[in-house]
């Protein structure tokens, strides 16, 4: 017979199972509706015919005569890609979210913490200003120097606040900031001695954008270390739950607490510099969607990584729909969509004071 715990762990694993699938569900439905919107009408039947194309299996029972190449060049070459990567991005900005909160135990902290995103704009900002262009295995300076920029600074954090064998949490977050706001100065100065045309193109970047990711090499570039960094923080799942209790009560409970902080500050500043590589600097997503999924599923790392994932992904495509249909013909930076809608809603999420929520 089970316990009373068996049936309550039981139980709560099948609610979460619940909430995964209708997030799987909604993020199809996203996806779809994203790749619907555009310049050339293409009807969902469509859209839908030319997806289950590309399934082995079930190809072949798919009737594709009345579409036109062009159709399928346009949603398998162009929007694809970019609803994939924007989907990619907004999964790894929200997971590392969950990461960062969980490490400094701080609902406030997200990529932006330890200098994750001033590092990637700064490295941007020297290849823009300085015109460098060179590229490896298809991918741009740009991406490359964004990349190394944010890995770098994280790096450089870490072993400034290092004391002895520990690092403090609150000295990593103070040593963050002032790494973040050096470099910030860095930028700005970048931006006045900028041309004017490389100014434009500069702030478009630092504003954050997806429309440069209109291509499959985008995808490739970055999908590896997203993977790679997701999966390896999942495995620290259990040791981010006993981190809630506090660092001292972690140690006795067997956790390694510094090295548990290194793999997963590294495996924060890789998903975030994968992700802010080819889309800039997108803000609010690694803020409000982990508080979001907290408050639907609870604070288990082991159900809010994944969740954080899923609803981060489904966020950041329906902003990026929105910012290509806002303006008509033009299309609006995606970081301003996210700003405008995530600040009134972690404002709200504030000034909430839900009963037996943690961070």
């Amino acid at each position: 017979m089970k316990t009373d715990s068996e049936k309550a762990h039981l139980k709560r694993v099948s609610h979460w199972k619940l909430y995964i699938l209708i997030l799987i569900i909604a993020f199809g439905l996203v996806l779809v509706l994203s790749l619907n919107l555009g310049y050339a009408h293409i009807p969902f039947d469509d859209i839908l015919k030319i997806l289950a194309k590309q399934v082995p299996g079930i190809n072949y029972l798919v009737d594709s005569s009345d579409i036109t190449q062009t159709a399928e060049v346009i949603i398998m070459q162009i929007r694809l890609p970019r609803v994939i990567c924007g989907a990619l991005v907004g999964a790894a900005l929200a997971t590392a979210g969950v990461i960062y909160q969980g490490i400094f135990r701080n609902p406030m902290a997200d990529p932006y913490t330890i200098g994750a995103l001033t590092g990637a704009s700064l490295g941007a900002a020297l290849v823009i200003v300085l015109g460098v262009g060179v590229s490896l295995f298809g991918v741009n300076t740009l991406q490359i120097l964004a990349f190394f920029g944010s890995i770098t600074t994280v790096l450089i954090v870490y072993n400034i606040s290092r004391v002895g064998s520990r690092v403090p949490v609150t000295t990593l977050l103070l040593t963050g900031i002032a790494i973040s706001l050096f470099q910030n100065a860095i930028v700005t100065f970048l931006k006045v001695i900028a041309e004017e045309k490389l100014l434009h193109g500069l702030t478009f970047w630092i504003i954050g954008s997806l429309a440069p990711t209109e291509n499959w090499n985008n995808v490739w570039s970055i999908l590896p270390f997203i993977v790679v960094g997701a999966t390896i923080s999942y495995f620290f799942a259990r040791d981010l739950n006993i981190l809630a209790l506090g660092e001292d009560q972690a140690q006795h409970l067997g956790v390694e607490i510094e090295k548990v902080k290194r793999i997963l500050l590294i495996c924060g500043a890789l998903i975030t510099a994968a992700a802010v590589s080819i889309s800039g600097i997108i803000g609010f997503v690694g803020l409000i969607i982990p508080h979001l999924t907290r408050v639907i599923i609870g604070p288990d790392h082991r159900v809010l990584l994944p969740t954080s994932a899923i609803v981060g992904a489904s966020f950041l495509m329906i902003c990026d729909a929105v910012a290509r249909v806002i303006m008509g013909s033009g299309e609006a930076p995606v970081g301003i969509i996210t700003a405008l809608s995530g600040a009134p809603f972690f404002i709200y999420l504030l000034r909430r004071k839900r009963k037996g929520y943690m961070a």
